[in-house]
């Protein structure tokens, strides 16, 4: 067997190799809990129970936690100020509010995002159902429109 013949049936095995380790031959029957559950939470209703949820549980969570650990980090940092710990401490509850901050505003981006959209799908909605009543086939017959009491 000459290069070139060996090359070419080198090349063959590796695509037929690629090809088989990279297939997608299906998924899998259980739909389960997580990815791959064939349901798309995208309701109006949906994204503005999680709004409210960001809004009644995890920003007060979140703050109240923020409070406390600010509370026992002074308490520490003042007890400790004569060591170079003080000053460290100090520094992270620093850091700890500047995170808690950036977090807190996350979460505020992710309340207003799910709200607006929640309103915006509603919007876009009712949009695309009044460009198709006029489509609308009466159940009444021909040059009624639907809803409009005529038989």
């Amino acid at each position: 067997m000459g290069f070139d013949e060996e090359w070419a049936q080198l090349r063959a095995e590796a695509t037929q190799r690629q090809a088989t380790s990279t297939q997608l031959n299906g998924i899998p029957d259980d739909s389960g809990h997580g990815f791959g559950n064939n349901v798309l939470a995208s309701t109006p209703q949906e994204k503005a129970a999680a709004s409210r949820t960001i809004q009644d549980e995890l920003l007060g969570s979140t703050s109240d936690a923020a409070n406390k650990a600010d509370e026992s980090s002074k308490a520490a940092a003042k007890e400790f100020a004569d060591w170079a710990t003080g000053p460290a401490i100090k520094k992270l509850d620093e850091t700890w509010d500047k995170q808690v901050k950036t977090l807190m505003n996350r979460l505020q981006t992710e309340r207003d995002g799910l709200s607006g959209t929640a309103k915006n799908f509603a919007g876009i909605e009712l949009d695309v159902r009044s460009q198709f009543s006029p489509l609308l086939i009466s159940p009444y017959g021909a040059g009624t429109s639907v809803g409009d009491g005529q038989k």
